[in-house]
C-alpha cells in the first residue's frame, strides 16, 4: 500500500520499539497516571530514548485510546459525543488562505494571478466547471489541483460542518473517530472536519485521493494538530481495501460520488467497513448532475427491504415505500465573505465591458447532502398515518381535493422573483414525481413553513393537490387557512 503519513503536522519515522511491551506499559500506566515517555522508556527492551517511544506512543495513540497533551505526556481520550460547536463560518479561516497563496507562490511566483499563470489557472476553473456541469469525466494534474483548491475548498469547508451539526445534535459523532476520506480532493471537507471537532477530539483520518490534488492535501493536512493523525493513501477508491484500516466511525465521501465510475457500488464497500454505530456522509454541489446522482446512490444503498437507513434528510415517513422522483434537493447557508485567492485571480481577469466580475469567485454555500446509517437509526423516527395523511405517491389520483399530509421540507424558497408566491420542494418517501409546497397566502396558521429548516418534518392539513404540466409536478397549494406546524426539526 503506497501512503504517504502525516501525524499532527510532523513526519512519522518508523521506529524500533518493542510494541507489544509499549502497549501492555501504555494500557498499564494509562490507569495510574499519565503515560510519560521519559517513565515508559525504563520499562520496554533495549530501553529505547524517550524521544522514540514519543514518537511510537504516537502511533499506536488511537488504537489505545491515548489523548497527547501539550507536556508531551498522554491521558485517556474524551468518551463523550462532540457537542454541536455553533458551527457558521463567515469566511474561510485565515490559515487556510495562506497555506493555498503559499502554494500558488511557490508554483508560479508572487504574481501568480496575472500573466499566463493566471490565464491558465482561470482556463482551468472555466474548464472544470464546464465537465462537472456536462458530467464529463476530471483529470488532476498540478494546475488542476491548484484551481480546484482555489475555487472549490472555501465553499466545501463550509458545507461539511452544517452536515455534521445533524450528528452532533443528536450525540452521534463522537470524539475519538476513525475516518474515511473517499476521494478527500485537496483537502475542503478535512479542513472543515478538523475544524469542526472540538480540540480534545482524537482522530485517525485516512485519506483516499489517487490524482494530483493529494500533493495540494499533503501541505494541507501538514499542520494539523497533535491529536489529529493523518493518513494520505495514494490510491483509488476501487482499489484500496477500506476494512484494512479497522472499523471506521465517518466514512466521508465529499464531492466525489460523480466521478466514480460505479458509484453505488464504491459506496457499499465503504458502507460495509462502518462500525454499527457509524455514518456515511456524502455530500455533492447542488448543481442538477451532481446533485442527483447522490440522490440515485442513497437510493441504491437504502433499498426498503435492507439494513442501511437514511439518517437524513429524505426521510422515509411512508414504511416499505422508497422515492422515485428525480430527487433534485440542496440546503442553503449564508455565504461567505470573498477569499483573497479568489478576489486577486478575479480582478487579475479580463472582461468585456458588460461583463460583470466574480466569474471565479464561488462563495455560495449551497449543497446536497446524505447522511446513512448502517443500524438502521433516522433523524426523526416520525411515521406518517394511512389514516391521517394523504401518500404523495397517490397525488395523481387527488388532484383538485385538499388533504392532510406529513412531508419533510427539502429546499428553501425556490423562487428568484420576489413578487413570485414562494416555493419548496417537499418528499415523504413515497413520492414518484415532485412535490412542491406553494405557499399563496400566508397567516399565521402557515408561518412554520417559511421558518422550518432545511430537513424538518411538516405536518401540512386543509392543501390542494393540483398539476403542474409545465413542470411535470405537483403543486400542492398552501393558501391562508392551510395549517403547517413543524413535527421535528
Amino acid at each position: 500500500m503506497s501512503a504517504a503519513t502525516t501525524s499532527g503536522g510532523r513526519g512519522v519515522v518508523a521506529v524500533s520499539v518493542d510494541r507489544e511491551a509499549l502497549r501492555d506499559t501504555a494500557k498499564y500506566l494509562r490507569n495510574a497516571r499519565p503515560v510519560d515517555p521519559d517513565e515508559v522508556y525504563e520499562y520496554l527492551p533495549d530501553r529505547p530514548h524517550p524521544a522514540v517511544v514519543r514518537t511510537a506512543l504516537r502511533e499506536e495513540a488511537f488504537d489505545l485510546g491515548l489523548y497527547e497533551r501539550e507536556d508531551g505526556t498522554f491521558v485517556p481520550a474524551n468518551d463523550e459525543p462532540v457537542d454541536p460547536p455553533g458551527w457558521s463560518p463567515g469566511s474561510f479561516p485565515d490559515e487556510h488562505v495562506e497555506t493555498v497563496e503559499d502554494l500558488l507562490f511557490e508554483r508560479y511566483g508572487l504574481d501568480w494571478h496575472e500573466g499566463d499563470s493566471g490565464d491558465a489557472l482561470r482556463e482551468t476553473i472555466d474548464r472544470l466547471k464546464e465537465d462537472y456541469y456536462r458530467g464529463r469525466p476530471v483529470e488532476y494534474d498540478a494546475d488542476a489541483a491548484l484551481a480546484y483548491a482555489v475555487y472549490h475548498q472555501p465553499d466545501f469547508y463550509a458545507a461539511v460542518g452544517y452536515v455534521l451539526d445533524r450528528l452532533a445534535d443528536r450525540g452521534l459523532l463522537p470524539r475519538t473517530l476513525r475516518v474515511l476520506d473517499v476521494g478527500a480532493g485537496t483537502g475542503g471537507p478535512a479542513l472543515g472536519l478538523f475544524d469542526y471537532l472540538p480540540e480534545d477530539a482524537l482522530v485517525d483520518y485516512h485519506a483516499i485521493e489517487p490524482s494530483a490534488n493529494a500533493d495540494v492535501l499533503e501541505e494541507v493536512l501538514a499542520d494539523t494538530r497533535p491529536n489529529v493523525h493523518t493518513t494520505i493513501h495514494r490510491e483509488t477508491a476501487e482499489a484500496f481495501d477500506p476494512e484494512a484500516v479497522g472499523d471506521v466511525d465517518l466514512v466521508l465521501f465529499g464531492n466525489v460520488l460523480s466521478e466514480l465510475d460505479d458509484p453505488a457500488a464504491v459506496a457499499s464497500r465503504y458502507l460495509d467497513a462502518l462500525a454499527a454505530d457509524g455514518s456515511c456522509v456524502m455530500l455533492a454541489p447542488a448543481d442538477l448532475n451532481t446533485s442527483t446522482e447522490l440522490r440515485r446512490v442513497e437510493r441504491a444503498l437504502t433499498p426498503p427491504e435492507g439494513d442501511v437507513s437514511v439518517y437524513a434528510p429524505d426521510l422515509r415517513l411512508w414504511p416499505g415505500d422508497a422515492p422515485e422522483d428525480r430527487g433534485w434537493s440542496f440546503e442553503e447557508r449564508p455565504d461567505l465573505s470573498t477569499p483573497s485567492f479568489q478576489r486577486k485571480l478575479d480582478d487579475a481577469a479580463t472582461r468585456a465591458y458588460d461583463e460583470e466580475p466574480g466569474t471565479y469567485v464561488n462563495t455560495d454555500v449551497r449543497f446536497s447532502w446524505a447522511i446513512l446509517r448502517p443500524d438502521g437509526e433516522r433523524r426523526h423516527p416520525v411515521v406518517a398515518s394511512a389514516e391521517r395523511h394523504h401518500r404523495l405517491a397517490d397525488s395523481e389520483e387527488h388532484v383538485t381535493d385538499r388533504v392532510n399530509l406529513l412531508a419533510v421540507k427539502l429546499s428553501g424558497d425556490l423562487t428568484d422573483d420576489a413578487d413570485a408566491n414562494p416555493l419548496f420542494k417537499v418528499g415523504d418517501g413515497s413520492e414518484e414525481l415532485e412535490h412542491y409546497l406553494v405557499l399563496t397566502g400566508e397567516s399565521s396558521l402557515n408561518r412554520d413553513l417559511r421558518e422550518a429548516p432545511y430537513g424538518a418534518v411538516l405536518s401540512v392539513e386543509n392543501v390542494l393537490i393540483l398539476w403542474n404540466d409545465d413542470e411535470g409536478a405537483y403543486n400542492l397549494v398552501c393558501g391562508k387557512e392551510t395549517v403547517v406546524d413543524i413535527v421535528a426539526a
